[in-house]
Parts: C-alpha cells; structure tokens; sequence
C-alpha cells in the first residue's frame, strides 16, 4: 500500500510539475518535432544498406539482401587505398586544424594592444563565411604555375616553378592549409571565450610571484581552457572522417587521384555518378561503416579523457 501511494504522490507531483511549466513544454514541442522529422527520422532509411534498394520499388519493396553490401566492402580490393587516403587526411586535418587554433588563441591573448587583437580576430573569422568553391578559387590563384604568387616568388629565388594542384604529394597539404585558414578563427575565439572565464585574480597573484609571460600560459591559461580543448577535441574526432566533399571535388583532378579518392568522393560516384544505375544500398553500407567506426572513436576519446584529463562530454 505504500509504495501504491508514494507512486500516486509522484505521479501528482509530476503533473502538478508539468503543468507548472506547461509554455515551456509547449516551446519545445516544434523544436522536439523538427528533431524527430529531420533527425531521427532519416536513420530509418539507414535499412537500404540492407536491401537491394531500387528508387521504383521503395523501401518496402525492394528485397532484403542481409550483410552482402557489407561484404562487398572487405571484397573491395580498391578500398583499402580509400581508407588510406581517408585515414591519413583526417589524421593531418585533425593534428593541424585543431592545434593552430588553441595556438591562435593564446597567441591573441597576449596581445595587449586591444585595437590590434580585435582587428586580428575579425580578419581571421572571415574565412569562415567563405564558400568552399571561393577558397578553392583563391588557391588556384595563388599556387597558378605562370601568374601565382607562390610560384612568382619560388623563380625570383631561381627555383622551378611547382604545379602544386597536379601533384599527388600537395593535395593533402593544400588541403589542410585551406581547412586551417578557414576554420581557425572560429575555433580561435571559442577557445578566447574560454580564456576569458579564467579569474584575472590568478594572472596577478602569479605577477606578484615573479611568473613570466610563458610560465602563467602554461599553468593557467593551458590547465584554465581544458574542458573546452577536450571537448573540442571529442568533437573534432567525431567529425574525423567528414572531409568537405565539396574543397576536395572542387581541387580534384585525375593527376590527384591515387591521394585525393577518399570515402566520401567514392560514395558521390556511387551515388550520382555511377554508369548504371546508382547503387544506394551498397554506398549507405559504406558510410554506416564510416559513421560506426567515427562513433567508437567517439567513445574511446571521451573514456581517456576521462582518464587523463578528467573530463569528458558524456
């Protein structure tokens, strides 16, 4: 009888709660329904990676063909140089793009001169609004083996000039560098929000104790911006194997092909450029395998952050 009546009694609070704030229930019902429609409700089409899908027959009526897509992965022999060719890109986009910013952040905050620091950081978050198909356009221009600028300097120094987007070897480099000068001053000033939360009180106590400029970066604004950087960190990982399909099509070329052709580009073929019909089914079992394995890293991430760093997301 107890228990019957202390669940009555939460049950009343329940609704007495709910209906105390029943506008902000009401709020977050279009919110709430716009996750469910374009969220959640996309990853039942995941089920195609198991069908023989065909766009005239639909889900429910194209045949269920179980693990074959996924094994035509491993039986693949070309995908071993996609999963290469994605591997290392992610690797030098993660080490480089989520480094230079935190370096960027720290390099504006000490900048005394407040007029410079602002003038930096709005001329480094430009970038960011850019297009794809403007910053590829920008590189063309710059690294153009007759009218570039690189090259221009490179044959004043009585260098050859070097077809830098015809070469396998600078696809990746190219690549990355466009990443960084794009996204850096976003992410340098979230992590300058971060550095700002840090008491002042603590920049002084150690000016008082004779600590150099270096000496408080390190032991206070570093150990002060953590939980952000591990956060930023979990994220970067999780988004580690989505390149910009959109850079990589626009600086794409067959000379590049044996470091450019990556996951993403071999999904687009199937996708849109196949010379039969398009295989959907097999191209949704590459990127679920994609998605799953971004996802433990997730997780293995967020457990040794915990570890090391005593932080995680979740």
């Amino acid at each position: 009888m107890d228990n019957i009546k202390t669940k009555q009694s939460r049950g009343k609070r329940l609704l007495q709660y709910i209906r105390k704030n029943r506008l902000i229930y009401l709020m977050m019902i279009p919110a709430l329904g716009c996750w469910l429609l374009f969220k959640v409700g996309p990853l039942f089409g995941m089920v195609i990676a198991f069908q023989d899908y065909s766009p005239f027959k639909g889900i429910l009526g194209s045949p269920f063909i179980r693990l074959e897509n996924f094994m035509r992965i491993f039986k693949e022999p070309y995908m071993l140089t996609l999963i290469r060719n994605t591997v290392l890109l992610a690797l030098y986009t993660l080490v480089f793009s989520f480094t230079v910013p935190v370096a960027f952040a720290l390099f504006l905050n000490e900048l005394k001169n407040s007029l410079v620091k602002k003038g930096v950081q709005s001329i480094s978050f430009l970038p960011y609004f850019i297009s794809s198909a403007v910053m590829v356009s920008i590189l063309y221009t710059m690294v153009s083996p007759t009218t570039g600028v690189i090259n221009m300097i490179l044959v004043k120094l009585g260098m050859e000039p070097i077809y830098f987007m015809a070469q396998p070897g600078w696809f990746r480099p190219l690549y990355v560098i466009l990443q960084i000068w794009q996204t850096c001053g976003y992410y340098g000033i979230i992590y300058m929000a971060a550095i700002m939360s840090i008491d002042p009180s603590i920049y002084e106590a150690a000016s008082v104790d004779g600590a150099s400029r270096w000496q408080k970066m390190m032991k206070i604004t570093l150990p002060g911006i953590k939980t952000t950087v591990v956060v930023m960190l979990i994220v970067a990982v999780g988004n580690i194997f989505s390149v910009d399909l959109d850079r990589i099509l626009l600086m794409y070329n067959p000379s590049v092909y044996e470091t450019a052709d990556v996951l993403q580009t071999y999904v687009y073929r199937l996708s849109f450029q196949s010379t039969g019909f398009p295989d959907y089914g097999y191209a949704t079992a590459v990127n679920m395998v994609k998605s799953v394995i971004a996802f433990l890293l997730v997780i293995l991430t967020n457990k040794l952050s915990k570890k090391y760093a005593e932080t995680r997301l979740f």
